[in-house]
């Protein structure tokens, strides 16, 4: 796969989160189920480790588990159930690591990879627990214009330089301005909410420029998807602390 459908596959599950969430709370669990599995899938393959099926297992159940928990918590604790898949999700990776035995080969790479999978899986709860919060749905709108345009630029083929920076900046240039236009965010935590989802976009993608060796189609999807899905707990966080 070209490194540049990594952005196309992020741009796609970042237009359907969004769009679920002025859906219905059921198209929300959907959506949220289909990005957990795409980044559970994909992340082992992404990382290259052994025991792929296994671990997508984890990984997928871990986000999906999350993101049905967000949806369904009582006001106002909409992530309390998070941190708990979290951990369920840790502690099998490691018990896959011990089914597997010793002198297997990449068991510290897998187990701090999947580790990470899984935290970015369940954080993508985030999405639907900033749909939730307080019936008011403009952050989500405004996390997801900046994450667009940090997706866009990324998508250029200029160095990371160049890329990263200009990502940053536009992403927090389009916070404000969404904000300005779509609803009645202050300027401050809309570019706050810009300027950190750009930052974590560029940083995906600087990961993706120095893996080694061609992606094949699940680890480009888990790759575009993993980021887009994970920053939904970022809006969410700063809308909370920020804005209510």
């Amino acid at each position: 796969m070209k490194s540049w459908s990594i952005g196309v596959f992020g741009l796609v599950a970042l237009a359907a989160i969004v769009a679920s969430t002025f859906v219905s709370r059921e198209a929300m669990v959907g959506v949220g189920i289909a990005a957990s599995a795409a980044v559970g899938i994909g992340w082992p393959h992404f990382l290259a480790v052994p025991a792929k099926k296994t671990l997508a297992t984890v990984i997928g159940l871990s986000g999906a588990g999350s993101a049905v928990a967000a949806a369904y918590m009582p006001a106002p604790g909409f992530l309390d159930g998070t941190p708990a898949f979290v951990a369920l999700g840790v502690m099998a990776v490691f018990v896959v690591q011990l089914v597997r035995g010793t002198g297997q080969a990449q068991r510290l790479e897998s187990t701090l990879g999947c580790c990470a999978g899984v935290l970015l899986n369940c954080l993508g709860a985030g999405w639907i627990a900033g749909a939730r919060f307080n019936g008011v749905k403009e952050m989500v709108l405004v996390a997801g214009l900046s994450a667009a345009v940090a997706l866009l630029v990324g998508i250029i083929r200029w160095p990371d330089r160049i890329v990263a920076p200009l990502g940053v900046v536009m992403a927090g240039l389009m916070g404000p301005l969404a904000g300005l236009v779509f609803s009645d965010i202050a300027v401050l935590p809309a570019a706050l909410v810009g300027v950190v989802v750009g930052s974590v976009l560029v940083c995906f993608r600087r990961m993706t420029t120095l893996r080694r060796g061609r992606l094949n189609i699940a680890a480009a999807v888990g790759m575009g998807v993993a980021p887009v899905w994970a920053v939904g707990a970022l809006a969410y966080f700063i809308d909370k602390l920020l804005i209510y």
